[in-house]
């Protein structure tokens, strides 16, 4: 149990939309969509939040794993690093590659093409010349055609599989010799379709400017199947001087395979290395991360008490280094707590055997103080009002010395608890009862409120009723003649009672510091009045005994309010208190009352101790001496009066008077 045996409110600590109060995060973890029903967008579909759910579960594990386990994130990153630079690397080789033999292909096809290109040119000349005393007509009957086809199956002869020749005549007006539908045809090696396989784009060209020209294409077989290839195309004249053009078509196949091998190879090759970086990365991550993890354990077990845990070292390396630091470390704790443990022992046996030791001569002066007490009319006035101080003080010193013994068991972790179910009620009638004179004195009047039902628990009665007797006679004799309310209430597997007081209330960061021992919101002045400054150490002592919580609530000026919640059973755990610790009227309620805001109603959830306080829907200003898990909450006077909600301020109002500096945690004592 954190603090002083109290709780802060749950759902805290958490940023919220602006539109349901309700954490995104936290409207992931339980399976909910982004939109509420009944905002813009929404309801969310059925089957869409049914298939969130059903992807949260693994997406949850899996983000717990890599939010915990460095070797992982490690590995990981290590290898998307290596199959980024893998990839880039790969991109590069094959693109090099690939314009590697393109060039190639390129350089070679020309030099191929423009060999191919001469042969027939000169061939054609050389037909011409070898049949003197022909006509031109008679030549072209004879040889227009023919001489075309034989052209084309000569040049294609020298490159089976390299290369294939294709001749398509030209779309040029220039007038042919012969006209004959054989002259015009295509013509082509192999299962090359001619008309499909030149791009149109080229032939063009062909027919507007004299040249070599190429291009990239397809080669279309008579299969239908095509391959990527490389066109060049000039325009020549035949045997009678009719132009044609002249096209050599390189497939890329083997470069195609080249260059697939070399895919193939950088692929296995980059996995390999992936899958090699990745288990280096294992290997060396694991040799760091293991006495890490060691030393995270020990730290653990240190932590719940087991000080002769140590971390094994071997080698001489730094984290060899780290282990021998951290043996020392615990060594030295481990020291110094037994020190601490040896010397709060010995001021436990210290103020047990003085508080036992002392109560005999107490007895003795007791008795003597009554016999002196009682013969004080006989005295003169001085001597009889000695006698009343000698009273008074041998009461406060027998009072202190119950309370030093008390506290003396608790430290020595003594204190037994007997548990029976009972009424609140009745011990709260009991402890009014005794109250009741000094609310008579003080000119106070205590009501009770949420009596009309039973409030039955498991609790020790001798102690609640400590506590209440605390909590009720320090409101009278801080309430400054005004109401003292006793508030009860039961729900689920709580009850609760609290003490609300309009007196000079608490400073910003005296509702922790008003549950230690002895203390006091003046130092400087002299403990006059009230107990022994012990009764809300024990109560709250009492308190966490039961399994509950003693929480403390105050406002400058506007009175305070104890809150004691107890499980239903003894061997309950405590989820919430059915009493909210801000009381209803406390000012800054009201003034929300005023402005239309409606003001805080019903039980304030609080959580188990430990957990992180939420924002008020106000200001707030940060309180250091509220921390997490003492459930307490002080309200400081701002600007202009208003207050500013929060866990305590740095500095308060200015002191409300005298009662103020004389609250002090064991005034019920008295």
């Amino acid at each position: 149990m954190a603090g002083h045996g109290a709780a802060p409110e749950r759902n805290e600590g958490r940023p919220v939309d602006p539109v349901g109060r309700i954490s995104l995060y936290d409207r992931l973890r339980q399976g909910g969509g982004l939109l509420q029903d009944g905002a813009p967008g929404g309801p969310v579909n059925p089957l869409l939040r049914m298939v969130l759910r059903w992807v949260r579960r693994p997406l949850l594990a899996a983000l717990r794993l890599w939010r915990r386990n460095i070797q992982l994130r490690v590995v990981a990153s290590t290898l998307l690093m290596s199959l980024g630079v893998v990839l880039l690397l790969g991109i590069v080789v094959i693109g090099q590659v690939r314009n590697g033999l393109q060039d190639a292909k390129t350089s070679a096809a020309q030099s191929q093409a423009t060999g191919g290109f001469k042969v027939a040119q000169d061939q054609a000349d050389a037909d011409a010349r070898g049949e003197p005393g022909a006509t031109a007509g008679s030549r072209a009957q004879l040889n227009s055609g023919v001489w075309l086809t034989d052209l084309v199956q000569q040049l294609a002869s020298g490159g089976q599989g390299v290369y294939s020749v294709v001749a398509l005549s030209s779309d040029t007006q220039q007038p042919f010799v012969d006209d004959s539908s054989g002259t015009r045809a295509p013509r082509s090696s192999g299962d090359v379709q001619p008309e499909r396989s030149v791009p149109q784009a080229l032939r063009d060209s062909l027919d507007a400017e004299p040249g070599t020209y190429m291009q990239h294409t397809r080669i279309i077989r008579s299969s239908g199947a095509g391959e990527p290839a490389l066109a060049i195309g000039k325009q020549l004249n035949d045997v009678n001087g009719n132009p044609y053009q002249l096209y050599y078509l390189f497939p890329f196949t083997q470069e195609e395979k080249s260059l697939s091998l070399v895919k193939t190879t950088l692929a296995t090759a980059g996995v390999f290395v992936v899958v090699l970086l990745g288990a280096i990365a294992w290997v060396v991550v694991r040799q760091v991360v293991t006495p890490v993890r060691m030393a995270a354990g020990i730290s653990e077990r240190l932590a719940a008490g087991l000080l002769q845990e140590r971390m094994k070292v071997t080698g001489e390396d730094d984290i060899a280094r780290l282990g021998e630091s951290f043996n020392k470390m615990a060594q030295n704790l481990q020291h110094k707590i037994q020190q601490l443990e040896e010397l709060s022992r010995m001021q436990r046996r210290f103020v047990s055997d003085v508080s036992h030791e002392l109560r005999t001569p107490l007895t003795t002066v007791r008795m003597a103080a009554e016999v002196i007490h009682d013969g004080r009319e006989d005295f003169d006035p001085v001597t009889a009002r000695s006698a009343e101080l000698l009273r008074g003080q041998v009461d406060r010193f027998e009072s202190l010395l119950s309370d030093l013994l008390e506290i003396s068991r608790f430290d020595a972790g003594a204190a037994a608890l007997e548990a029976e179910p009972i009424d609140l009620r009745t011990v709260v009638d009991q402890v009014i009862e005794g109250a009741e004179p000094l609310a008579e004195n003080k000119g106070s009047r205590i009501v009770v409120r949420g009596a009309e039902q039973p409030v039955i628990a498991e609790a020790d009665p001798r102690r609640i009723e400590r506590v209440l007797r605390n909590l009720v006679v320090n409101a009278v004799e801080h309430g400054e003649g005004r109401d003292v309310v006793v508030r009860l209430a039961a729900a689920g597997g709580a009850v609760a009672v609290a003490v609300r007081d309009y007196g000079v209330g608490l400073k910003p960061g005296e509702a922790t510091r008003v549950f230690n021992r002895f203390w006091r919101a003046d130092p400087a002045r002299a403990r006059t009045t009230g107990g022994t400054g012990l009764g809300l150490s024990i109560a709250v002592e009492d308190a966490r005994l039961h399994g509950g919580w003693l929480q403390a609530w105050g406002e400058p000026g506007g009175g305070s309010q104890f809150r004691l919640t107890l499980p239903r059973t003894a061997d309950g755990t405590l989820r919430g208190s059915p009493i909210p610790l801000e009381p209803e009227d406390s000012r800054r309620n009201r003034e929300q009352a005023q402005d239309g805001a409606p003001a805080e109603r019903g039980a304030i959830r609080a959580a188990a101790p430990g957990a992180t306080p939420a924002p008020r829907p106000a200001p707030a200003v940060a309180d250091p001496a509220a921390l997490p898990g003492s459930g307490t909450r002080v309200v400081a006077r701002g600007e202009g009066g208003r207050p500013t909600a929060g866990r305590g301020a740095g500095t308060g109002g200015p002191r409300q008077g005298r009662a103020d500096d004389d609250r002090e945690d064991g005034s019920g004592d008295a």
